[in-house]
Parts: C-alpha cells; structure tokens; sequence
C-alpha cells in the first residue's frame, strides 16, 4: 500500500516498513528553515558543505550520514514504563499476535526521536511522544511545538493511504490513531486515498514491483478503503470523543489524490514538479538503492513515485492549507521529498511525523504481501477475529499496544499493568486492549458481536450460540459447511449427520455418533436413534451446531422447527 502501509522488513534489525501523505494552504507567516549553523536546542549532527555528498545535503555523525533530519540533545527521557512483571502466561484462545518495532534509524534519526520526549517538547507531540505514537519530526521539533501552541490557529495534517487492497489492516492503525490524536487535538485531518498513486505502486521496502491492478479493480479497492476509513472516524466520533469545556473535535477529510493527479497532464508536471526534484536525492534514497542492486531492477513508474506523493504535499498545502504529513518510519525519505517540493515552491516550512510499524512476533511484517494481514473490514476479518489478535498480545508488548492503540490516559494503563502484574491469569490488559480497539474499528455492536463468539466458542455457553446471527455464526465458523434443512417428523441424530453429509454412509459413520464422535449444540450424542428435540437439538433460533471429531463444525439452519 502507500504511505500508512506496512512494506518490508528493514536490515537486519527486522524493522517492517510504512507510509503517510500531505494537505494544503498555510495562513501562517512563513517560519523559514534553519540556517546551517542555528542551533535548535544543541544540534547533535554537523551540516556537511554544500555538494560534498552530491546534490542532496546531509547531516554528519562520527558512525554515518543521515539526511537532513535535525536532531536536538536531550536529557532525561519522560516516557513511562510499564510497571509489569509477570512472566508470559498462554493467552485465552491461543498464542501469537504482533509486535510494535521501532524504526531502524541511524543515530541522528534517533536522536530527532528523543527530541519529541525532552521537556522542550510540549503538549501533544510530547504526549504522543511519551505513548510511542510520534516518532521523529522533520525539519525540527521547536518549529512544529510553536505551531501546536495553545492560542494558536487550528494546523492541518494529512496522512495517505493507497488502495492495493479493499480494505485497511492492523499496520495502519498507527497512523489512524496519530490522525485520529491531531483531530481530538482540535486540528483539522486529511484521509487521503492514493487512487492515483497505487497505479504505480510505491517501492518502499518491496523487492519487486507490485501487481499492476486494473482501474475498475482499483476503483472498488478506493471505495472499501473510504468505508473503512469514514467508519473509524465515525466510531471515534460516537464512542470515544466527549466535549469537555472548550475543547472541540478537529474537521476530517476523505480525498482521494485521482481528483486531482487524473487529470495533471504529463508535460506540466514535469515542467512544475520535475524541475524541482534533484535525480541526486530521489537516488539517493535507501529505497531506491535497494531496488536498483535488485535482479529486477526498478521501472521509471516506481522511481517517479515519491514525485507524485511530493505533488500530494504541494496540492494539500495549496488548495486545504496542510502543513503536516503523518507517516511510517520507512517514509522519512517520501516526506523530504514533498517537503523540499512545498518549500521550493512556496517558501513556506511544512513538516512530517513519523510514527512506528508494526511486525509479527517472528520479526515479519503485518500486511498484504505477507499473507499475514489482520484486517479491519468485517468482510475480511471478523469483530470475532480481531478482538482475539488482541486478546492473544504477548505481556512484553500489551502495554505498548495499550499507549499505541488506545485513548486511556496512561496513568490508567499503568495501574492496568501494575494488577496484571498481580493477577496475570486474568488477562485483564489483553481484554481491555481487544476490547477498544474492536469497538474503535467495529463499533459497540461488533464488540458485543466478538464477545458473543468468544463465549460460544471458547465457553460453549449456550446462551450466546443462541443470540448469534446466521452471519456470525458464518464468521466464528469461517470454514463450516452451512446447511438448510427440513425438520421431518421422527428425524433422528443418525439423519440429521447424514443430511448434513458430515459423516460416511454405512456402519462407519454409525459407530462414529456411537463412540461419541458427535455432538450437537456443545452436547456429546452417543444414541443414534435418538429424535431431535426442539430447544436441545435445535435452538429457538432455528439453528443447530454440529461437531464432529475435535474441529469439524456444521452450521445447520432449520427452515420449519
């Protein structure tokens, strides 16, 4: 996908990569850049003279290079820890789940990452900050603090999202989450579909180019992506967003960049856009690098990627005044890119956050390309399914997806570890964590939905098997055969597996119901002979749950019961 996405597995630090996108017009005085010898708090990093790494300045270490982003030394760092330690428990319904890595960043990257937690940074960025949610801020943090002020007017930040699929995944809360923070905030958040970008395919951390898709099947991919993100926000709004005082929810727009790069003709975007992106720098990149020494190689539709998401930047900034892109680790690149392009254009400073990406507990990442993705329609994967991701979060990272992932204050979250820590068979912070997050994605009813599922299947509580819809049953028994019958007079467990073709003709399939193979509603029938019953066999909503063996389930509906 594009800018929020979750792309390929960094080094040899196993570090997945992600991606974010940019709005429109300031009506703030122009702040400037820094010259190269100010200093921002101290600037651990020396500006290199001009051309001395080719056309693309850089910082210098004593270990490496790093482009351009200005890092501040800091003392004490104020992020909380979880006060958690209790040794690793199995989770309710099985092991597994992702893990939150940190960008792979050179030491100045990492320096500009501890400029966010030091007591110069205030309000939401040091906020963010100390929850794991921002990262690194480019150019500099102090200009970005003095736009956030309070008093202060409202700032505009976007992030992008590309349609390579029809629907979001667990990899791009992150970035969700870091829109969804500016907007309770008070500032105005661009959702930016990359209907135009996804055409191309952004090579960030891919070994090879991506599946060129056709219009109409990138279309549909746009349209799932705008359901998906419209209900986010729309849940956000509803369930987790209480005006308190003077405090107001920011505006929230849903923009698809095929508005406006589908009609940009070839020639005036190379002569506007083309002429202000030095081939030095776009080669420059690490993504570029890679593909280049790859077999394969890279295509000019990939190289001129970061172009048009540098126009995304410049279009946003002129015609919705956004000053900010939001984006993955793995994005640093993209972002300096359209902040070059706005700043050459305008004179105005724009600037960029990264925030983290999220990986599996063996170091993959979490998304399309991996055949891992944990996504967030309910076509796709169920309430059911994404409360038990969460449910199943090892204790070394539940707390950091409770900071990332949520809106409980941390001192909350910190009391949560502190009686996890006492009680760990309790699972209280996976609960809390599965909870929010699929009543975030889902709303109340898919949350109420999950819970209903996870006693039917894990508790075989009768009760909740009995409340469930045909469509969650459908979704807890994803595989399940379903079946309508006939209820027919005399109609027996014998008859009722046999219709259902659950078990072999013949005496085999007899002596599996006779050995105590079969069970109906979570009940073990052992006599073959027996009739069905309405309200043990058959549940008042005309369903029946059949099991044969250990896993083998059959969704029976009863047409007349």
């Amino acid at each position: 996908m594009r800018r929020a996405v979750c792309h390929d597995v960094i080094s040899s630090e196993n570090v997945v990569r992600s991606r974010g996108g940019a709005e429109g017009q300031s009506s703030f005085p122009r702040s400037g850049a820094l010259p190269s010898n100010a200093r921002a708090g101290a600037i651990s990093a020396t500006r290199l003279p001009r051309g001395a790494q080719g056309p693309f300045q850089q910082f210098a270490t004593r270990e490496l290079l790093f482009p351009c982003v200005f890092s501040i030394r800091t003392g004490k760092r104020g992020a909380r820890r979880s006060s958690s330690a209790a040794a690793p428990a199995q989770a309710p319904g099985g092991a597994g789940g992702g893990t939150l890595h940190p960008p792979s960043l050179p030491r100045a990257g990492k320096m500009a990452a501890r400029t966010l937690r030091s007591g110069a940074a205030r309000g939401l960025l040091a906020e963010q900050s100390e929850r794991g949610l921002f990262q690194n801020v480019f150019p500099a943090a102090d200009q970005l603090i003095e736009l956030l002020a309070p008093g202060r007017p409202p700032l505009a930040a976007y992030c992008g999202f590309d349609p390579t699929a029809d629907s979001l995944h667990v990899g791009h809360l992150p970035a969700l989450l870091a829109l969804l923070h500016f907007q309770r905030a008070g500032h105005r958040v661009i959702a930016l579909v990359g209907g135009a970008t996804a055409r191309l395919g952004d090579p960030s951390g891919r070994g090879a180019a991506r599946e060129t898709l056709p219009p109409e099947r990138l279309e549909a991919h746009a349209r799932g992506l705008r359901d998906g993100l419209h209900r986010v926000f729309q849940n956000h709004r509803r369930l987790f967003w209480h005006e308190a005082g003077n405090a107001r929810l920011g505006d929230v727009e849903l923009l698809d960049n095929a508005q406006w790069l589908g009609r940009q003709p070839l020639m005036d975007f190379l002569a506007s856009v083309g002429t202000r992106l030095r081939m030095g720098t776009l080669l420059s990149r690490e993504a570029c690098q890679a593909r280049l020494r790859s077999d394969d190689g890279m295509s000019l539709a990939e190289f001129l990627y970061p172009a048009l998401q540098a126009y995304d930047f410049l279009h946003l900034y002129k015609h919705h005044g956004c000053r900010l892109q939001l984006g993955g680790t793995d994005q640093m690149g993209n972002i300096m890119s359209g902040h070059d392009l706005v700043t050459k254009v305008t004179g105005e400073e724009v600037f960029g956050i990264t925030v983290p990406l999220i990986t599996s507990t063996t170091g993959d990442k979490l998304g399309k390309s991996a055949g891992n993705a944990v996504w967030l329609n309910r076509d796709r994967t169920s309430p059911f399914e994404l409360y038990q991701f969460f449910v199943r979060q090892q204790d070394r990272i539940v707390g950091r997806y409770l900071k990332l992932f949520t809106f409980l204050p941390l001192a909350e979250i910190d009391h949560t570890m502190e009686m996890h820590a006492k009680e760990p068979e309790k699972w209280g912070p996976q609960k809390r964590l599965a909870a929010e997050v699929t009543k975030l994605v889902h709303g109340q009813e898919g949350l109420e939905s999950a819970k209903r599922c996870t006693k039917a299947l894990y508790h075989n509580n009768l009760e909740s098997l009995e409340t469930m819809s045909d469509q969650e049953l459908q979704e807890l028994f994803r595989e399940a055969p379903f079946a309508e019958l006939l209820l027919e007079p005399g109609m027996t467990v014998l008859d009722l597996c046999r219709k259902a073709k659950a078990i072999p003709d013949g005496p085999r399939g007899y002596q599996m119901i006779t050995s105590g193979g079969v069970s109906i509603n979570y009940i073990q029938e052992t006599n073959a002979e027996a009739v069905l019953v309405v309200g043990q066999h058959i549940l008042k909503s005309g369903i029946s749950l059949l099991k044969i063996g250990k896993k083998n389930f059959y969704i029976i509906k009863w047409l007349q019961f």
